[in-house]
């Protein structure tokens, strides 16, 4: 494919239709498919354009492609975008057409992936073709990361890379990734589009419980079973206190003044006021701990030794040692907790050149924008970004209509995206990645 083959939005769109017709489900655990033919055809449309990315194995066929844009001023900080080519399973008997199709009907783009996130992968791959046409160059290096393995733990993408080519981002101190930049309607019509600055980390840990062992028919004033019951009883009732970090109140004031009401965050029918931004604020307005698994005893009348829980925590910036304290406040002695995996908080500044660019960006496409930070509720890959110094953001431009249920398709059945959406966000993009000021 040459430079030549049509206009960015074009190129967008057709880059994701394509992008989608890859199978590349990650069923975790290690198990994925099509990564590295994926990876191996982004490869092959930015070599067209005449640039040198390169495919990076980090196991048998797990597959992610780097390639870096040269800026005019090669010593300005540089900007990493990045986007996963892997998704979640799709079975095909629960879809109405085909999960692989990348097919467009009524002006939708059909299939896995079209939201989360091969859209982001189609932008960044028609926004570089774009800059070959035109001879365009960012004022600063643009490194783009198409990886693999997001939707599991992203040991063999982002963590791959940060761990074994650090180098690839060197000079970068800014990233966009998913999860933000796209529109919410407000109740009074308001249009707002939130940039993630911030992702609570995830604490998943092992509660054991020890005990003596006994007979099932004798009284056992030291049983692992009752003492991890109590445990987790006490666990989930842990009554978080609302706490409003800067990224979450900066929220609720903008939204706030924009409807000219006051949002009180301990209270839910206030918060509700909020409309369809209030999904965007729930998560985020506290730590929180959940109970998920239980583990006991292989004998119906033998009290066991060891009682096991694991517990899903989630915590936000600047919380953690609060979040810790309160957990180990509850563990009685005989109690233990490990972790099966921890993630720490990650956060960047909403009052920086990056995030104003981000809001230029958009405004110059829609003049009535609201563009104010959030957190997000989960993770993504800018965690392993992060550990090189790197200030992330969710920035994966779109303009899905009101009632698009996004949130009904992403992982869900029957994924699809507004064409005009896809188109929206690629200008938006653009508009950012050729940005004069981005420190």
């Amino acid at each position: 494919m040459s430079p030549a083959t049509g206009t960015l939005e074009q190129d967008a769109v057709r880059d994701c239709a394509d992008l989608v017709r890859f199978d590349t489900s990650n069923f975790g655990g290690g198990d994925s498919r099509g990564e590295r033919e994926a990876a191996e055809w982004v490869a092959e449309q930015l070599t067209d354009c005449g640039y040198r990315p390169e495919v990076y194995e980090s196991a048998p066929r797990r597959a992610s492609t780097v390639v870096r844009i040269p800026g005019r001023d090669r010593s300005a900080p540089g900007l990493v975008v990045h986007g996963h080519l892997d998704v979640v399973p799709a079975e095909a008997s629960d879809w109405s057409f085909d999960p692989f199709c990348g097919e467009i009907r009524d002006g939708v783009l059909l299939g896995r992936g079209t939201l989360d996130m091969k859209n982001m992968d189609a932008m960044m791959l028609a926004v570089a073709r774009d800059l070959a046409r035109t001879g365009s160059q960012p004022a600063r290096d643009v490194v783009l990361a198409f990886v693999a393995d997001e939707e599991d733990t992203g040991a063999y993408g982002a963590g791959y890379l940060v761990r074994e080519h650090p180098d690839l981002f060197e000079g970068v101190t800014t990233g966009i990734g998913e999860s933000g930049g796209g529109l919410t309607v407000l109740p009074d019509g308001s249009r707002l589009y939130a940039v993630g600055t911030g992702e609570r980390g995830t604490a998943w840990m092992t509660l054991r419980a020890r005990g003596t062992a006994g007979h099932g028919s004798r009284p056992n004033a030291d049983n692992a079973v009752t003492t991890l019951a109590r445990t987790v009883t006490a666990l989930a009732d842990v009554d978080w206190p609302v706490r409003l970090i800067p990224t979450v109140r900066a929220f609720l004031a903008g939204v706030g003044a924009r409807l000219g009401i006051d949002i009180d965050p301990a209270d839910p029918d206030s918060l509700r006021r909020l409309g369809d931004a209030y999904p965007l604020v729930e998560r985020t307005l506290a730590n929180s701990l959940n109970p998920t698994m239980l583990g006991a005893g292989y004998k119906v009348n033998v009290i066991p030794t060891e009682a096991v829980a694991h517990v899903d925590g989630r915590i936000l910036p600047g919380l953690t040692d609060e979040f810790f304290a309160a957990v180990d406040a509850v563990l009685p002695a005989g109690v233990t907790r490990e972790f099966d995996s921890y993630t720490a908080p990650v956060g960047a500044s909403h009052e920086s050149a990056a995030f104003a660019a981000m809001a230029a960006a958009i405004t110059e496409h829609d003049p009535q924008a609201l563009v104010l930070p959030f957190v997000l509720g989960g993770g993504t890959d800018a965690k392993s970004f992060t550990r090189l110094g790197i200030d992330c953001y969710g920035f994966m431009p779109g303009r899905t209509p009101s009632d698009f249920p996004a949130e009904r398709y992403v992982h869900g059945v029957d994924e699809q995206i507004p064409v005009d959406s896809l188109e929206f966000g690629v200008r938006v993009l653009s508009t950012f990645l050729l940005a004069e000021e981005i420190r």
